[in-house]
């Protein structure tokens, strides 16, 4: 049950990463992002889902050491039944799938922890929750001037995008109302710029796709849906999911890096 949670998360977030290919200068997936960021019933299924991440992993490590506990000695000759390769290798790609998803946070979520620095955007109506005509610092001003100059500050005048973790801090201290937020959107984009990091998210996305090819299938038989009169439909089910998760994964940084 926990896996068919983050199978659905999956497609979600596959379909959500799809937004950073609208060509409106990132305006549709900035937005979707502040949504999920401020949103509380967001924030309570993100817990869930993490939870049900670690008990996914728990369960399959208890069950794999169980597994080789009842029979300590391998087999000879490789196996001949017709257990899917996914399946027979779910320990392997989940534990790759381990790392990658690391690697992943480190990118992205880390920075909306403030783990890792990153790129940073702000309301423009919150500067003007303290007086306008207040003072702030030269460095402040100054900051403010080059953003703006450095076409930081999005066409519709709402937000100042891509700021840098220093320019940040800079404003944060002059504006302490203001309320910053990660810049997924120009943060995927210059990770994208980068060959061996598309390479590097390439791999993550078969990997995941895999893993997942076990998943879906397994996902059926919890809820007690593996008869054999429809366990081909499931399997191709679970093919052409694969294929629609994994390409739209994969189609974001490949675009990325060769049009946007």
């Amino acid at each position: 049950m926990f896996g068919t949670f983050l199978l659905v998360f999956l497609l979600f977030h596959m379909g959500a990463n799809l937004f950073i290919l609208v060509d409106d200068g990132g305006e549709a997936y900035s937005a979707f992002c502040h949504f999920m960021g401020t949103n509380k019933i967001v924030k309570i299924a993100e817990i869930m889902l993490f939870g049900c991440f670690l008990l996914h992993m728990c369960l399959a490590t208890y069950l794999w050491i169980c597994n080789r506990k009842t029979r300590p000695e391998r087999y000879h000759q490789p196996s001949r039944t017709k257990t899917a390769k996914g399946s027979k290798l779910a320990m392997v790609t989940g534990s790759l799938l381990l790392v990658l998803l690391i690697f992943h946070f480190y990118d992205f979520y880390f920075v909306k922890l403030h783990f890792v620095k990153g790129s940073y955007m702000v309301k423009v109506e919150d500067f003007l929750v303290n007086d306008p005509t207040a003072n702030i610092s030269e460095e402040a001003s100054i900051t403010l001037t080059n953003a703006i100059n450095d076409g930081k500050l999005s066409d519709d005048m709402k937000w100042m995008k891509n700021l840098t973790y220093s320019e940040k801090e800079t404003l944060q201290k002059a504006f302490p109302d203001a309320e910053f937020e990660p810049d997924f959107y120009n943060m995927a984009r210059e990770k994208f710029s980068h060959w061996h990091i598309v390479l590097c998210y390439l791999v993550f996305f078969f990997v995941v796709g895999l893993h997942i090819r076990h998943g879906f299938e397994s996902a059926f038989q919890t809820f007690g849906l593996n008869h054999y009169k429809y366990s081909k439909l499931v399997e191709v089910l679970g093919i052409i999911y694969c294929w629609i998760v994994c390409l739209g994964f994969a189609i974001v940084p490949i675009c990325v890096f060769f049009v946007l």
